[in-house]
């Protein structure tokens, strides 16, 4: 079995993985609590990656001690979503992070499928804006999933999609729970960001820059050892 073969499928989180649109989501989160009347922080921000539109907007009503109805919770996340999606109205291919575009192109170059499985539900709307639908296999959001992290659901579909066992399937992740979800259900896992906060990851990369084919499969060498 040659290196390049070591795994056999390659799943990616969209926000802070393919894109970073957290500066957006921040803003959007703040702009709803300060209409609510209390301070939303970049700290309290954090708490949120990688986990539903729904269940992050329940983690800041506890943060500003507000109760809502299920049908007010509903319009409070719209509310919150108009913004974000007017926010990223002019994104392109200019905000795809270092080193994505290559190893995704060196990916689709070696015939190696790559999903995309993340919790948003504007995964869909914002990939076609920078240029990169093309090389996916399949694209999962949340629309396509009645689970968020840390359930596997979307990273199951979306191995089931390429037909790929999840235990020859890196997911790529910057989130705890994320994180979490892909273990849960067999994966290999990759941090992307902090490894202090990604240390449940079977190993973590900075960034995607000078990252290749090559390189993860001397990381996946080292955890078959």
């Amino acid at each position: 079995m040659t290196k390049q073969h070591l795994f056999e499928a390659c799943i990616f989180d969209f926000d802070g993985v393919i894109v970073d649109t957290a500066g957006y989501h921040y803003m959007s989160w703040r702009k709803l609590a300060s209409q609510l009347g209390f301070e939303f922080t970049e700290e309290q921000n954090e708490e949120m990656k990688g986990i539903s539109r729904m269940d992050s907007l329940d983690v800041v009503l506890d943060i500003g001690n507000i109760t809502a109805t299920q049908e007010e919770k509903i319009k409070l996340a719209k509310q919150k979503n108009d913004w974000y999606r007017e926010y990223l109205s002019n994104v392109d291919e200019s905000a795809i992070l270092p080193g994505v575009y290559n190893f995704l192109t060196e990916l689709s170059d070696a015939n190696i499928p790559f999903a995309l499985g993340s919790a948003s539900k504007n995964a869909g709307f914002i990939i076609p804006k920078l240029g990169i639908s093309h090389l996916f296999h399949t694209i999962l959001d949340g629309n396509d999933t009645t689970r968020s992290k840390p359930d596997p659901e979307v990273f199951i579909k979306a191995a089931e999609s390429m037909k790929k066992a999840p235990s020859r399937v890196v997911v790529f992740e910057d989130s705890y729970k994320g994180l979490v979800a892909a273990q849960s259900a067999g994966f290999m896992s990759c941090g992307v960001g902090d490894p202090m906060v990604l240390a449940n990851a079977d190993f973590v990369i900075p960034t995607f820059e000078k990252f290749s084919i090559e390189v993860l499969s001397n990381q996946i060498d080292e955890l078959e050892k």
